[in-house]
């Protein structure tokens, strides 16, 4: 899976050429989905890389490549023509490529029997994750410029800037989708929140040193923010026996990759250095 990640990469230069993606992202991210998949085939596994590389792309393009919330919002316009079904643009531009690879993945989901019934779920978590990733950059700005950021649950409810939740919903497309769908997106977003902290346990010095939000960073002491994951960890495993019921695949692909993050954050992150 890792050699198909960096050939995917490959495709795309311009948006993968930033030393930060490193063998060792491509590694990591390979691994995450192995581990929350043991039983699945790289080719069952195969939307859930690509869609996660993606979600890497943008994000860079959002936190790090852009100046100006126009170019933001015209990256967001960019994605939400390519998720709607625009013909791929033909440049060769960093935004080019993330737009042409999104259009490649909803392409391959077109395909998917399950993916007419799930167009819209799929649509409405591309748009919560990109509203999302725009305002963390309204509130990285407005920090900037010495004005106040987000409060701490305020941030925690932006989780979807993530990507996870979108991640998953691809991968449950591809998986065969069904399931309670509420109850199912109510588990995603239960994990996703989880996921969220423990990210900022593990980066907190390397978001500091590029400029990132990080919940430490929101008057909340480590003891405080674990002592939120652990509440949220005993929320996100209750709603995931209640999505198991329906799909108890899903529910431990998504309880194995939890378990996965709170091991990985607490040793390394998965992005290279600048």
């Amino acid at each position: 899976m890792q050699r198909h990640m960096r050939a995917w990469a490959a495709e795309h230069p311009a948006l993968y050429d930033a030393k930060a993606f490193d063998p060792a992202l491509f590694s990591t991210l390979a691994l995450a989905a192995a581990f929350s998949g043991p039983g699945l085939t790289a080719g069952r596994l195969r939307m859930a890389n690509r869609v996660c590389l993606w979600c890497f792309g943008l994000d860079w393009l959002i936190d790090y490549a852009a100046s100006s919330r126009a170019e933001v919002a015209e990256l967001v316009r960019r994605c939400e023509t390519a998720a709607d079904g625009a013909p791929a643009p033909d440049g060769a531009s960093a935004e080019d490529e993330l737009a042409r690879f999104l259009t490649d993945i909803r392409g391959e989901l077109e395909t998917e029997p399950t993916f007419p019934a799930f167009r819209d779920v799929w649509r409405d978590e591309l748009q919560r994750m990109l509203d999302a990733m725009a305002l963390e950059f309204d509130w990285k700005a407005a920090r900037e410029r010495g004005e106040r950021g987000p409060a701490f649950e305020e941030y925690l409810a932006n989780a979807d800037n993530l990507g996870f939740s979108f991640v998953l919903t691809s991968h449950w497309i591809v998986s065969g989708g069904g399931g309670n769908v509420p109850v199912v997106r109510e588990a995603i977003r239960a994990v996703q929140r989880v996921i969220r902290l423990l990210n900022d346990l593990g980066t907190y010095e390397r978001d500091v040193q590029w400029g990132d939000l990080n919940a430490l960073l929101l008057d909340r002491p480590r003891a405080e923010v674990e002592a939120r994951i652990g509440e949220l960890t005993g929320e996100a495993r209750a709603r995931l026996r209640d999505a198991g019921k329906s799909v108890p695949e899903l529910a431990e692909y998504m309880e194995r990759q939890m378990d996965f993050c709170a091991g990985f954050y607490g040793v390394t992150d998965f992005w290279g250095t600048l």
